[in-house]
């Protein structure tokens, strides 16, 4: 693709965790794989983030990405803010002897926005991945949930009234329009599909299921589990693996040990991309037992293996990453869901016949094209400033001229 005709604008990201922060998920790879695609079309791109113990205070990443690793999770809001503003006078790693002032910002609302409006200076995007309305009691206390949904659902929805939405599904978007969000302003840009890295791998020689992602209670595990539990009578080879770390681990393990089958699971941790290649290949059957979900990057990660999925119809993107009956199952109970894991793990030809349909509908989404889109959308949002340079310039050959 030729983008000698497309002005190169710095773009700022705004998120609270990179993909090297260890509570880092699909939202993440999400924003470094667009923003990857953004240095390629001859952009510039900043990260800023929480620190964490794993990754050092400043870095650019082999895609060329500038990661700022400011304040914790709970302050890099307010980091966020000052290094903006104090850009804004040419101080500070935005100031003109740093980065230098970005010429857009995107704003990644996980529940709680940076509120780039208020100090930006410049366009925002805001980008959503969904609405977090069943997730904030699942997480946090009545006083922190009612405070949470009200800044999500009514405080931010008038803070960004001016500005561009992003999302990646159309049930994102159904969800933003719903709070009072323009539909015109919503732009849908799903998920690419990640490359895989390494050859097919055989399918172990039991029963075998897969959760993949992070351990946090609206992942609901759980469910999971349960499933295990009911089957591994007449399954008694029956395996689950959970990949993935996370501060619920814990409780994860204690269910499992009260169900009696610590024997049956094996938690990994983190693993590395083979090994989560290798995961996804030898698996019979992914399990995405979320409560929701924007897109359902582990749904097309399990389709690129030819690995097809169970899920819940409701949990929002999901029903777009998937295609009901034919790469995967939606339930609607947790009921349903452990007799549909039984009639798969069956069902060899019906199971083959899925995991086969899901790989040609993963094919279908890529990086490549879902950076086209986003590009075009930074060229929209920041075509007012080269209307004003071209005003300005021609002003000056005007005066010049007289």
């Amino acid at each position: 693709m030729d983008h000698s005709d497309t002005p190169s604008r710095h773009v700022l990201f705004l998120n609270w965790r990179d993909t090297t922060n260890p509570e880092g998920g699909g939202s993440e790879v999400y924003i470094e794989r667009i923003a990857a695609e953004l240095v390629t079309a001859g952009h510039r791109v900043t990260l800023l983030c929480a620190a964490h113990d794993q990754g050092g205070p400043a870095e650019t990443t082999d895609t060329g990405v500038r990661v700022l690793r400011r304040g914790s999770r709970m302050t890099v809001y307010l980091r966020a803010a000052l290094i903006c503003l104090v850009g804004r006078f040419g101080f500070g790693p935005l100031g003109r002897r740093g980065l230098g002032r970005p010429d857009l910002v995107v704003d990644v609302c996980n529940g709680v926005p940076f509120f780039a409006p208020l100090y930006a200076g410049r366009p925002v995007i805001a980008l959503v991945h969904h609405v977090h309305r069943e997730q904030w009691p699942v997480v946090f206390g009545p006083w922190m949930s009612r405070l949470g949904w009200w800044i999500e659902s009514w405080l931010a929805v008038r803070l960004y009234r001016r500005c561009r939405y992003v999302t990646v599904s159309e049930a994102s978007r159904a969800e933003l329009t719903d709070l009072g969000v323009d539909a015109d302003r919503i732009d849908v840009v799903p998920n690419g599909t990640p490359a895989v890295t390494g050859p097919a791998l055989p399918r172990t020689p039991h029963p075998s299921l897969l959760v993949l992602g992070r351990l946090v209670p609206h992942k609901r595990v759980e469910i999971a589990l349960r499933a295990v539990a009911e089957l591994v009578d007449e399954l008694p080879d029956l395996e689950l693996v959970v990949a993935g770390q996370g501060w619920w681990e814990g409780p994860l393990r204690e269910l499992s040990e009260s169900l009696g089958i610590t024997d049956r699971v094996r938690f990994t941790g983190f693993v590395s991309e083979e090994e989560k290649h290798a995961l996804l290949c030898s698996a019979w059957l992914a399990l995405t037992p979320s409560l929701k979900e924007g897109w359902g990057l582990t749904i097309v990660e399990a389709a690129a293996c030819s690995t097809p999925t169970v899920a819940f119809r409701y949990a929002g993107g999901v029903a777009e990453a998937m295609v009901d009956t034919e790469t995967g199952l939606l339930v609607d109970s947790e009921q349903e869901f452990t007799a549909v894991v039984r009639e798969l793990l069956a069902d060899d030809v019906r199971r083959k016949a899925m995991g086969e349909a899901a790989l040609t509908h993963a094919a279908q989404f890529t990086w490549t094209a879902t950076g086209a889109r986003f590009a075009q959308l930074v060229a929209q949002a920041t075509a007012g400033d080269d209307r004003a340079g071209h005003d300005r310039k021609t002003t000056a050959r005007v005066t010049a001229g007289s």
